[in-house]
């Protein structure tokens, strides 16, 4: 998706600036009034505002552009669910990810019994067009009871501590939840949290496993993807 596939029709501001705040608000532990201020710095004077409408415009839009770039998703999935605070309400948050990592899809849910469980099964192979070789949960009794109702030909390993990949991928959403003081709605955390877990992946390249020439080289091309897909690079420019 380039510059054809969205529509900036009625902005005032250029798109540069729009992708530029998106960014740095999807990519970063900062507030809306922390990018108001960082684009005053570069003279650029825009309300925080304006930057959330932007951010729930366009967000998602980036996201889903890059989740069709990602390659097709592992055949073994780790999947996890963790509780949130809404309006000091508990409610569950339920990734999945692949072995390499890569978030396939994320459900705010209000429950962790079987039907919520199965409700993410059957979300997670719609989205992905895919069924995996195996899935990887912990003990909880919702993940075995969903799995024979949903997939049973799919091998299910249930241990504490196979599941660390997905246990992990719940750090970056724990920083930014601390850094917002919580979620005001589940509309407005999952609509922030599927945008949040398709941008702040792609600029999270494992430093540690590639040596620094290769790091800038692979985070070049990755900001080359990134402005194609919000539309400041042509796709001829590119390629």
């Amino acid at each position: 998706m380039g510059s054809a596939a969205l529509s900036y029709k009625g902005h005032r501001y250029p798109v540069e600036v729009i992708s530029h705040c998106v960014w740095l608000y999807h990519r970063l532990p900062l507030s809306f009034r922390e990018v108001e201020e960082l684009m005053l710095e570069r003279g650029i004077a825009v309300s925080y505002e304006t930057i959330r409408r932007w951010c729930a415009k366009f967000g998602q839009t980036y996201a889903g552009a890059l989740r069709r770039r990602q390659p097709q998703p592992g055949d073994k999935w780790h999947l996890d669910e963790v509780f949130i605070k809404i309006n000091g309400r508990l409610q569950y948050l339920w990734r999945a990810v692949d072995q390499d990592g890569n978030v396939l899809d994320i459900l705010v849910q209000n429950r962790r019994d079987q039907a919520a469980a199965s409700r993410f099964f059957r979300r997670l192979m719609k989205k992905t067009c895919a069924v995996p070789r195996v899935i990887v949960t912990d003990k909880l009794g919702s993940y075995g009871a969903a799995h024979r109702e949903v997939m049973p030909c799919v091998e299910h390993r249930q241990s504490k501590y196979l599941n660390n990949r997905a246990e992990n991928s719940h750090q970056p959403t724990r920083q930014r939840e601390r850094a917002m003081k919580g979620f005001r709605s589940v509309g407005g955390a999952q609509r922030f949290l599927s945008a949040f877990s398709g941008i702040s992946p792609h600029f999270r390249a494992r430093r540690h496993l590639m040596p620094a020439h290769d790091y800038r080289a692979e985070m070049t091309v990755r900001f080359a993807i990134w402005e194609q897909i919000t539309g400041v690079a042509s796709p001829a420019a590119t390629a």
